[in-house]
Parts: C-alpha cells; structure tokens; sequence
C-alpha cells in the first residue's frame, strides 16, 4: 500500500508539473482532488496499458532507439485526458506540442523521483547494524 500511495504522489505530482508548466494544458477543474483522481488514472493507464503498447510496438521503439517510448507517453497522457474526461475531471489539452511536452515533462520529474526514492519502492530498507 505504501509503494502504491508513493507511487500515486510521483504521478500527482509529474501532473501538476506539467498542468503549470504547458501553456497548453489546463484543468477543468483545478481542485486538489481532481489531481488525485488524475494520478489515479494516468497511474492505472501506465501499468495496464503501456506494457502492451510496448511489446506491440518494440520493433519500433528499438528502431528509434527508445524515442518512439515518447509518443507512446504522449498518448497515454492523451488517454488520460479522454478518461478523466469521462469521469468528469478531464484535463483541457490544446494540441500535440503540449501534450507531447506535458508527457515529457511528467516522465522527466517520474525519472528523477524514482531514482531518489528507489529504496522505499523498491521495499528494501536499510537496517542499522548494532
């Protein structure tokens, strides 16, 4: 539970991120909850949806090597407008340049907090030694 919460922050807050930093990009509703529900959303897309893209896709992405992983971002993100949408807390998407930049910077900031959090994902503490 705690790696899953952990989780959902990382993806709270890759979305404010992107949602203040994209012209482009804004919320219908701009309420804390509605980025709770969208980090609910963009996280349960990424891990039932992006494993599938990938291998459908990995000729491709080893062709390019790697780049094509961001339009598969880009259209996830895309994605996780449609469904908020659907849900009543869409985000407002202008065109593919913010899309693609909001989905870039979302991956920029999950990369990095991911690297400084590996230990609590990952479940391995360190112990102190007596």
């Amino acid at each position: 539970m705690y790696k899953f919460l952990l989780r959902m922050v990382i993806n709270g807050l890759g979305l404010y991120a992107a949602i203040s930093l994209v012209p482009g990009i804004s919320l219908q509703d701009p309420d804390p909850v509605t980025y709770v529900w969208l980090a609910l959303i963009f996280g349960l897309l990424n891990a039932l949806v992006k494993p599938i893209l990938k291998l459908v896709t990995c000729p491709v992405i080893m062709l390019t090597l790697g780049l094509f992983s961001l339009l598969i971002n880009t259209a996830l993100f895309y994605l996780t407008a449609w469904v908020g949408d659907q849900f009543g807390v869409g985000i407002n998407i202008e065109n593919f340049l913010a899309a693609f930049l909001g989905a870039l910077i979302i991956s920029i900031i999950s990369t990095i907090l991911n690297a400084i959090l590996k230990d609590e994902l990952k479940g391995s503490r360190k112990r102190k030694k007596n």
